[in-house]
């Protein structure tokens, strides 16, 4: 190769590369993280497709399943999802109204997203657990989903600088090796980036699936563990990859001070 076709290469090489790719992430926000007034026991839940740190929305298909796990009962919640806007994109919103003290882990499974500067599908099956009228049992089950994050670290209740560490399952059985992308939801965009290598954090799970991660600052912070669904989706004549996310979702909080 000639200096000046390795000059070209090179230069060529700059202008195609972008930085890192941003994180997809699925979303499930609710209105309270905790519920504790009976006054407030209707919950309002946002489900999106987004890069929450960046603040740009995807549109987002009627989910394939939207349910809770409350009390160890699963009920389909499908039915109250109404159509919204999200950073400006398809989104939907849903509420559910805690009728007794128990724990919900509100679940999401999206019809599959095809991104073409990945050509692949992405499906990231997403959770948020919400507990009511001081009860916390049941945070640490699992829903049974293809793969899903089941957090060892209680999902509520946690203050700014805790360590948060959770498992990843697939098919129900710990996933070691996997990457685990971590993102602040910058609602108000309050924050930005030092670096694009700081938009989205990355940790990984150890042989028994298990990760952890320190949480900086407060607000709403996503877990998305990232693995390749073992089956394919047709476009356009080729079989696509498709990648199949485990998301969860968790709010840290400042303590509050005394007034003097």
């Amino acid at each position: 190769m000639t200096h000046g076709i390795r000059a070209l290469c090179s230069a060529l090489a700059l202008v195609l590369w972008a930085g890192p790719a941003l994180a997809h992430f699925g979303m499930v926000i609710p209105s309270q993280d905790v519920v504790t007034d009976k006054d407030k026991a209707k919950v309002g839940l946002v489900v999106s497709f987004s890069h929450p740190m960046e603040g740009n929305g995807m549109d987002m298909a009627k989910p394939k399943e939207f349910g809770v796990v409350d009390g160890g009962k699963k009920a389909d919640l499908l039915a109250a999802l109404k159509p919204a806007k999200v950073m400006d994109h398809a989104a939907w919103t849903a509420e559910y109204a805690f009728k007794r003290p128990g724990v919900g882990i509100f679940y999401v499974v999206p019809e599959p997203y095809f991104e073409p500067a990945e050509d692949k599908f992405i499906e990231h099956l997403t959770k948020v657990v919400v507990p009511a009228f001081g009860e916390e049992e049941g945070w640490d089950e699992p829903v049974g989903l293809a793969a899903e994050i089941v957090p060892l670290t209680r999902p509520f209740g946690n203050y700014v600088g805790n360590v948060f560490t959770g498992k990843v399952l697939v098919d129900g059985k710990p996933a070691p090796g996997v990457t685990v992308e971590v993102e602040y939801y910058n609602k108000d965009k309050a924050y930005e980036a030092p670096n694009e290598y700081m938009t989205t954090q990355a940790v990984k799970t150890d042989a028994n699936g298990v990760f952890s991660y320190a949480v900086p600052f407060a607000g709403w912070w996503g877990f998305a563990a990232l693995t390749d669904a073992p089956e394919t989706i047709e476009k356009d004549g080729a079989a696509k990859k498709v990648e199949r996310g485990a998301v969860l979702w968790a709010k840290f909080l400042e303590p509050k001070r005394k007034k003097k």
